[in-house]
């Protein structure tokens, strides 16, 4: 018995082609996001809260302009963040000894919880291209 079926199409399979080049102001937005979600770090690493804002901003400044200024915003935060949290965590030790130093160790953990809440809003607004101003933030950086 013959085999009377339809032989196979010839078509060729079609490439994958690779994703549109992003533009570069798609760009600059992740970039300013990385300088503000990179402090997340800090869960991860001891003062890694500071070298990751520090880390995209000193890569990325020179390329992208806008990148030098989220970069220096998120570093000012962070130092601040920082600094703070040492500041409370020493004083809470010191008046632990008059036994009031326990009062302080709420006010630390809210000092750390403002620093990730801050942090994350900020790289919200600049995904959406917007700047963001961070409260109570020292101008260490300029």
């Amino acid at each position: 018995m013959p085999d009377n079926q339809n032989p196979p199409s010839a078509q060729p399979p079609q490439a994958a082609t690779p994703p549109p080049p992003s533009s570069p102001e798609s760009q600059a937005r992740t970039w300013n996001m990385l300088c503000h979600l990179s402090a997340l770090a800090g869960f991860v690493i001891p003062f890694g809260n500071m070298l990751g804002p520090l880390l995209v901003w000193q890569i990325k400044k020179n390329e992208i302009p806008s990148t030098n200024v989220h970069g220096k915003a998120a570093l000012n935060f962070q130092i601040t963040v920082t600094i703070a949290a040492l500041v409370g965590m020493v004083v809470a030790v010191i008046l632990s000894f008059f036994c009031v130093g326990f009062l302080l160790i709420p006010i630390v953990i809210l000092i750390g919880l403002a620093g990730l809440v801050f942090a994350v809003i900020a790289g919200i607004k600049a995904n959406n291209g917007e700047e963001y101003k961070y409260p109570f933030s020292l101008e260490l950086v300029k």
